[in-house]
Order: structure tokens, then sequence, then C-alpha cells
């Protein structure tokens, strides 16, 4: 989710109180990628300048990803990626995952352990990807091109949606709990805002979730064509979706490495799109389907 202004200010203002606890006060900024300029701006002056005792986090894919003025002011720490070994043995070890599902995920999900845990506890998460890998090979014609736009779309909203409505349910129970408002009952004047305010941080959640699963979905998408790249180079690398090892041999053999970059590229451009512009979605994944036939 966006960070908003309010929320940056709220964080400048704890990060000048002394910490209590510790040594240190520390502050995490998850998706800093995602601050707009006019968000950055309230936090300039206290990252340049934090006071004693304060440490700054900003957590983003890469440094590029962070805006010129921050990144400037900033040290960067680069995080390695845990082999894919070392996510399955953990869904193993702390979630209960069967030790094929757990590998298989880990090496879907890249060793993203968020990713992983859902794909080997989610039997329609696991599906959902097996559709989403598979689309390329029966992409043929513009029409099918844009069929499987919609249906990527619609593949994302629908895990979006899955997993915003529960969270959402919580969210808003713990705050008439802590209201003091048991559930079902009329909700009194003086305690509408707070109630709204929910809904409204919701509802832009629930919109950014789907850019992020859409997002997540045209990662799976770039896997096809990473291990088709790999194949066509002879690239010696562990494939991500090893059971579509005849069928990716098969696509190799039928393009060249070119054509494979320039689809890849084509689904990194969408992803830019979705991710740092306003454009439809369906919009920007249809121009990407048919720059795959």
């Amino acid at each position: 989710m966006t960070i908003t202004i309010d929320e940056a200010r709220e964080m400048v203002a704890k990060a000048g109180d002394r910490p209590q606890t510790g040594r240190y006060r520390v502050i995490v900024v998850e998706d800093a990628d995602r601050m707009a300029e006019r968000t950055t701006n309230v936090l300039l002056k206290a990252i340049e300048e934090p006071t004693p005792r304060t440490v700054w986090m900003l957590c983003a894919p890469s440094p590029a990803d962070v805006l010129v003025t921050i990144r400037s002011r900033c040290r960067p720490v680069g995080l390695r990626l845990p082999p894919v070994q070392d996510v399955a043995a953990l869904l193993v070890e702390r979630d209960g995952a069967e030790a094929h599902l757990a590998l298989e995920a880990a090496r879907a999900a890249q060793s993203h352990i968020g990713i992983a845990r859902r794909l080997a506890n989610d039997p329609t998460a696991r599906q959902r990807r097996t559709d989403t890998v598979r689309a390329p090979l029966a992409l043929t014609t513009v029409s099918q091109a844009v069929a499987l736009a919609e249906q990527l779309v619609k593949i994302a909203t629908e895990e979006a949606n899955a997993s915003n409505d529960e969270r959402d349910a919580a969210e808003r129970a713990r705050l008439l709990a802590t209201l003091g408002v048991a559930e079902g009952d009329k909700l009194p004047p003086s305690l509408r805002a707070q109630v709204r305010q929910l809904e409204e941080d919701q509802k832009r959640r629930a919109k950014r979730s789907v850019t992020d699963s859409l997002d997540r979905t045209l990662t799976d998408l770039l896997s096809f064509y990473r291990d088709v790249l790999m194949v066509q180079l002879d690239g010696g690398l562990e494939p991500v979706n090893a059971e579509l090892a005849e069928d990716i041999q098969s696509f190799a053999a039928k393009s060249t490495p070119e054509a494979t970059l320039a689809r890849m590229d084509a689904i990194n451009t969408t992803r830019q799109r979705i991710t740092t512009t306003n454009v439809a979605p369906l919009l920007a994944v249809e121009a990407m389907a048919v720059a795959l036939i």
C-alpha cells in the first residue's frame, strides 16, 4: 500500500522520540519505492539529519527504485535471495509442508518466502500459477491474446480479493472491539469517522493489492520465457518451471533468443506501467499479450 503524507508525518514524529527499551530507535519503511515525491519531501529532513540514536531503514527492490532525493542520503545494503533448498526446508520445518510441495513452491516462487508459503499451502494458488505459465503455449492469435489478458487480470483480481476480504473483516472486528461496539450493533455517530477512515484505507489497499497480484502474475509469466531463454542459450541454470521442461524445449526450438528477449521486455514494460502509472491494467496487459504472439 502506498505510504501517505499523514503516515510519513507520524514516522517523523516517532523518530524524534528517545528510545525507551533499547539503545536505538529503528524506523523501518516498507515499500519505500512506492512513496510519491510529495511524501518523500516530508521525510527528507528527518532522513538527512536523523536525531541521535535513530536509524532509518528503507526497504525497496533496488536503490534505483527509490527517488534520487532519498537515495542520495542513504547507504545501500544489499540482501541476497536464500537458496531454494533453504526456503523449502523452512516451509517443511515451520509450516509443516510436504517436502516435494515445499521444493516445488520454493522454486516456483523464486525463493520468495511469502509466495512460496502460499503456493505450498493453497492448491488453488498453485493451479492459478500453472494456468499462467502454460498460457504462452496456446498463444497464436490476437483473439487468444485478448482472452489471455482478461484471464491474467481475472486471476490477479481473484487472488487479491481472496486475501483482502478475510483481512478486512478481521481489521473491522478488531476496531469495533477496541471501540466497545459489538458486531451487529448500530454504530454511534461519534465513532463513524474512525470506521469510515478504516474503510477508506482498506479500499486504497485493495486497489494496490490487485496491482501487486497482477505484478506477481506477470512475474510468473516472465519465468516461462526466462526458462525458454536458458534453453536457447544453453545457460545451464536450474529452471523455474521444471514441470514444463518438455513444453519449454519445444517452444524454445520454434523461436529465437532475440524473440524471447523481446517478449520479456514487453512483460517488464507492462509491469512498470501498471505499478508506476494510472494506466488501466486490462489495456496494458492486452498490449503485452499481443506482443507475445
